[in-house]
């Protein structure tokens, strides 16, 4: 007997990747289990599947940063008792974290795909499954998106769940609607802006010389990167990253504020006195909506 659900959960995480760097991603999670029917003639029940399935996803996979541990030009060391400093050495695009183990996904990959994802879920959940469930297979896969998108990473310090974590990130739609009309040309222009973008808060900002990083980055300056480091329920936050893959924002970015944020910017390129309705997601089916008026003359 075989029980399938689908939509179970989505993966919002990021992952390091030689050539585009740290990218945002959000993934959709379906599940198919199969094996023995139990004292009540289900191999289990939905209700339990979707509880313990995302439970398990939530604690070792959501809200990460994925590390492929076998990519050479990953580095990894422990920093103190439950840290790690992990290095993505790049040329000048290099990035330097030192974080809680928490907050890193390793996988025994040398590169990030769905696949190597899927084989990592499919490991983490093949021995924490009741007894009777003997078959398994998982799919990820993305979010179908009619128009533009773009991947983001951020960090949330004010948040009290996962959010807080200074990597993670999401692949997100975008929506510009000028006059009740979506403007696909504005929608390309901001996802070319945000591709594979971090989006820092000003607040967080610090000098590169204040973090405790690894010995690779020891010449690592302000002039080619911007430092963020943070201090949360789940511990200290540290992260150098090129100065390149940053938009910098003066408030947080919670995707209330980035709606908002996006509205601002978009204003100038909307005739004067036209509406702007912007709608601004946060990985897959959620997000914020801002409007305001053109102002461009």
């Amino acid at each position: 007997m075989k029980l399938f659900v689908r939509d179970l959960t989505v993966i919002d995480a990021s992952y390091l990747c030689e050539q585009r760097g740290m990218v945002g991603e959000s993934w959709i999670l379906d599940v198919v289990m199969s094996g023995e029917l139990n004292e009540m003639s289900m191999v289990l029940d939905f209700s339990r599947v979707k509880k313990q399935i995302k439970q398990i996803v939530d604690e070792y996979i959501d809200h990460r940063l994925i590390v492929p541990s076998l990519n050479q030009a990953v580095s990894v060391a422990q920093s103190k008792a439950g840290y790690s400093t992990v290095d993505l050495l790049r040329g000048d695009k290099s990035m330097y974290l030192n974080c809680p183990d928490e907050a890193y996904c390793f996988i025994d990959a040398a590169g990030v795909t769905i696949e190597s994802v899927t084989e990592h879920v499919y490991k983490v959940l093949k021995g924490k499954l009741p007894e009777n469930v003997q078959g398994l297979e998982i799919t990820l896969r993305h979010e179908n998106i009619d128009g533009a998108l773009y991947h983001y990473s951020h960090g949330l310090k004010k948040h009290d769940g996962n959010c807080q974590r200074i990597a993670h990130g999401h692949r997100s739609p975008i929506e510009l609607i000028v006059e009740g009309k979506r403007d696909s040309q504005l929608e390309q222009l901001w996802a070319e802006r945000w591709t594979d973008i971090y989006l820092g808060s000003a607040e967080d900002q610090c000098a590169v010389s204040a973090l405790a990083l690894s010995s690779a980055a020891k010449d690592v300056s302000d002039n080619e990167h911007f430092g963020f480091r943070y201090t949360t329920a789940q511990g200290e936050f540290q992260l150098a990253i090129s100065r390149a893959e940053v938009e910098m924002l003066d408030t947080d970015t919670t995707v209330e504020l980035l709606a908002h944020y996006i509205a601002e910017q978009v204003a100038p390129l909307v005739a004067d006195g036209k509406t702007l309705d912007v709608l601004a997601y946060e990985g897959v089916g959620k997000g914020a909506m801002a409007s305001v008026i053109g102002s461009s003359r």
